[in-house]
């Protein structure tokens, strides 16, 4: 009497197993491509920026022409660049490294890299290296969709990504051994030698998952926030917050088909070029942004690089961006605004004090690519990336391996030694 709940729920967990095992493999099989293809594209994009920052200074002479000379102000900056380079700038961004050049973009489509000292345009940036990193985040955004197509391909993407998110969970689950022993759980734990192609798959798609299981959740729920707008406002509301309304650019996509986000082939890996502008807006003065950017630097110690983004209106508070990390870091932004009649904050936020939500919103961002820890992030990023397309590759090896033991014909096998654990651990 006694023994019956107990046997029940063995056999409630036995079949649950294997229905999850069945939902688990017949989602990897779906969507192993686009996962693949997401895996091998986030392991090229690992370093991305720091190939791209390397690529675009590479070779240029950006120090100081003298000892001890100055920098220009951005004022005085922006008339050089635009005397030689009609156009309206957006943005100009300076860094503390007196080496390094500063850069002045227009919008979107144009940065222009230029001596902080001279105003003398030094670069386009590496167009090759630029190119290539476009076409690869096009493939891990849209699946290489392109034009009004792109809208479908982020579709695709981020169903798989959703389904990704299923097989990480649902495999930590089934990575659990059934019997709890040393040799069950070294099996499914480390790596092992000298064993059958079936054995080692086994062996390697579940070593694989546990050691880079919670990574791995990280990266595809942060996809799914960068995905879906839903996704994003559960981040806000899991915290307490009122998530923002759509971004105008969020409405356009929304009501254009993705007109707006196939602009904007660069906004997932932070790559942006300010707010765009057309020639016809009327020109802003900016007499007076020196001494304003001057304040500017005076805000925070040990800063790295600062950008201006220019005002579009007169009289609207000109806006810095202050970072005192790498560039991929929200934690060590704060955003600065000042009057430009007065030069009194109009605005000063620091991370710290933004809300829970758009701070959570931030991190997770950041922590799709890893660059929310620097480089270390963004190597384990690039690893479990990698070990991502392993599974994969594991995973279809598992199922065409299940495939053909189940189309071979049936037939009685002689006695033979009994299968090693591991061996057995592969049927469900």
């Amino acid at each position: 009497m006694g023994r019956a709940p107990f046997r029940t729920a063995v056999v409630v967990v036995k079949q649950l197993r294997k229905l999850v095992f069945w939902a688990h493999l017949v989602t990897a099989v779906s969507a192993a491509v686009v996962i693949l293809l997401m895996s091998v594209t986030g392991v090229l994009l690992t370093y991305q920026r720091q190939i791209t920052a390397w690529a675009d200074v590479r070779g240029l002479q950006a120090g100081p022409p003298a000892p001890g000379a100055a920098r220009l102000a951005p004022d005085a900056l922006l008339a050089r660049v635009t005397s030689a380079h009609p156009g309206k700038p957006t943005t100009v961004k300076w860094f503390a490294d007196g080496d390094a050049p500063a850069q002045v973009a227009f919008g979107r489509e144009k940065t222009l890299f230029v001596s902080a000292y001279t105003g003398q345009v030094l670069s386009e940036g590496h167009a090759g290296v630029r190119g290539f990193f476009r076409k690869v985040v096009a493939l891990h955004r849209w699946v290489g969709a392109e034009g009004d197509n792109r809208e479908l391909g982020k579709k695709i993407s981020g169903a798989a990504n959703l389904a990704f998110l299923f097989l990480v969970v649902s495999g930590f689950y089934l990575w659990f051994p059934r019997n709890w022993t040393r040799a069950a759980f070294r099996n499914v734990a480390w790596f092992r030698k000298g064993l059958t192609p079936k054995a080692r798959d086994f062996n390697r798609h579940h070593v694989i998952g546990f050691w880079s299981a919670v990574p791995l959740f990280v990266i595809v729920v942060s996809g799914a926030v960068i995905s879906y707008p839903w996704a994003s406002a559960l981040v806000y509301r899991a915290v307490g917050d009122t998530p923002p309304p759509p971004s105008p650019e969020a409405r356009a996509s929304s009501a254009a088909g993705g007109a707006a986000s196939a602009s904007r082939p660069n906004a997932e890996r932070g790559e942006r070029g300010g707010r765009g502008g057309g020639d016809a807006e009327k020109a802003v003065s900016l007499d007076g942004i020196g001494v304003l950017a001057a304040r500017a630097e005076r805000q925070v110690q040990g800063w790295r690089s600062i950008t201006l983004t220019l005002p579009k209106e007169a009289g609207e508070p000109v806006a810095f961006a202050i970072d005192r990390g790498d560039g991929g870091q929200p934690q060590k932004r704060a955003q600065l605004a000042l009057d430009p009649a007065t030069g009194a904050v109009s605005k000063w936020e620091p991370f710290p004090t933004q809300t829970p939500g758009r701070r959570l919103r931030s991190i997770l961002r950041f922590a799709h690519t890893g660059e929310v820890l620097g480089i270390p992030g963004q190597t384990l990023a690039g690893i479990v990336s990698l070990g991502a397309a392993f599974l994969v590759w594991t995973g279809l090896a598992l199922t065409w391996r299940r495939f053909r033991q189940w189309r071979a014909p049936k037939r009685t096998a002689p006695a033979a030694r009994r299968p090693e654990p591991l061996e057995e651990a592969v049927e469900v």
